[in-house]
């Protein structure tokens, strides 16, 4: 008989309404984000844009407006251009310039605090555009 390892229902939640877990704050990530370039521009000057909508491969929850995602799925943008990303469908925004910002997000998070390999990062996505 194979014993069965049993796991609250809440367990591999993706259901943003589930708050058992605590989001996870990092104003010292949030402040290194602010001092890189624009992921889209390349321009200075920027805000640390929250990433909102989920995707199960990263294992990120969805956030509505009253929630903010754990800080750590933010990247550098203008305020102009943060503002467009949330005035829309934030999926199809970030689709519509050839960015996967979670895995971009993730690859800053890695390297937090380290300018140099952030700025290599940034500068593999901007290439060209």
């Amino acid at each position: 008989m194979a014993s069965q390892i049993r796991r609250p229902p809440t367990a591999f939640s993706l259901d943003p309404s589930d708050r058992s877990q605590k989001r996870i704050v990092d104003d010292r990530h949030l402040a290194f984000i602010r001092t890189l370039p624009s992921v889209l521009s390349g321009r200075m000057g920027c805000e640390a844009c929250h990433i909102r909508y989920g995707d199960p491969m990263y294992r990120k929850k969805h956030t509505g407006k009253s929630q903010k995602p754990d800080d750590a799925w933010t990247l550098p943008l203008t305020p102009d251009e943060h503002r467009d990303q949330h005035s829309t469908n934030e999926k199809q925004w970030w689709l519509d310039r050839g960015i996967d910002p979670l895995r971009l997000a993730q690859r800053l998070y890695e390297v937090s605090g380290n300018r140099e390999a952030a700025l290599a990062i940034i500068n593999q996505h901007t290439d060209g555009k």
